[in-house]
């Protein structure tokens, strides 16, 4: 895994994010729901199949947001006088927004794809005025034994890798900060993501809050979890303001290589332009940005298209 980050422009980063401090601490918080402190089952975390019990859905939503409350609470305990949250999991809307902690200094957005300067873009608000990213509510990439509803963005996607490291949600959506030298600082989910995170970005702090089992997980009540959180997001700000942490920029051109499930699914994708097939299964494309981690397949991005 390539970083450009070097002691001395970390040591620069972080007297010129001291100076920035001094005027705030702008963060953006992207909330997932499967790693989520009490959504145990399949049935809570992917309430829209086919068979899902309203009340149960009711309530995975409640836990997600009071989870994510205790996570933005302690952010601003912590001492962020801006806090973007917004919500991704499938594709956004999870929230119940009457039971979102309420607070000025705290933007929703509702939706992982909005609009910017009248531009359609993903997660808009993330840009070099963040100093800090938060992923709460992850999950480890596909195929990870012991991950709680393991994949990667789709269940048609094996394996993604980054100029040759292999990654999840959790390194497509740091590198897409990297592009604006946003760090990773926090990542709250099941033990395994919190594994995959220490192994890649061994600089952000991890909050675990449950262990996986496929469909399955256990582990702590929400309002221990909660607590948990509330340490894992102050030790990650301690960490930020301390210029412990850097932003993940693989060197570009970023050389994508992607192991499809099916045969067709790779042969449906090698119609994008650009896209070489490797194999029946495999394909690879070069970005020139890290900006572009997705946008070379799904059109996910900056500047997407209506």
């Amino acid at each position: 895994m390539a970083i450009t980050s070097r002691r001395g422009f970390l040591g620069s980063a972080a007297a010129a994010l001291a100076a920035q401090q001094r005027r705030g601490l702008k963060l953006f918080m992207l909330c997932d729901m499967d790693g989520a402190a009490g959504i145990f089952t399949r049935e809570q975390a992917w309430y829209w199949e086919n068979g899902a019990r309203e009340p149960v859905a009711r309530e995975a939503r409640e836990l997600f947001t009071a989870d994510i409350n205790s996570a933005s609470a302690a952010a601003l305990q912590a001492g962020a006088t801006e806090l973007i949250v917004c919500d991704t999991h499938h594709g956004g809307d999870n929230f119940v927004r009457e039971k979102l902690l309420q607070d000025p200094r705290i933007t929703y957005l509702y939706r992982s794809v909005g609009m910017e300067k009248g531009k359609r873009r993903w997660l808009p608000g993330l840009d070099e005025t963040v100093h800090g990213f938060l992923l709460p509510g992850h999950h480890a990439k596909a195929f990870t034994e012991s991950g709680f509803l393991p994949h990667t963005w789709s269940h048609e996607w094996v394996d993604f890798r980054i100029n040759g490291h292999s990654v999840g949600e959790i390194g497509i959506e740091t590198c897409y900060a990297g592009h604006w030298n946003v760090p990773l600082i926090w990542v709250q989910g099941d033990e395994a993501a919190c594994i995959e995170t220490r192994r890649s970005f061994p600089w952000a702090a991890t909050t675990a809050v449950k262990r996986g089992s496929g469909e399955s997980a256990s582990g702590l009540d929400p309002k221990a979890a909660q607590a948990l959180n509330a340490k894992g997001v102050a030790e990650a700000i301690a960490n930020l303001r301390a210029g412990k942490v850097q932003a993940y920029k693989p060197t570009v051109p970023l050389t994508i290589t992607l192991k499809m499930r099916t045969m067709d699914g790779a042969r449906t994708a090698a119609q994008r332009p650009g896209i070489i097939r490797l194999d029946d299964y495999t394909l690879e494309a070069r970005v020139g940005s890290q900006a572009e981690v997705v946008k070379w397949l799904l059109g996910t991005g900056l500047d997407m298209a209506f």
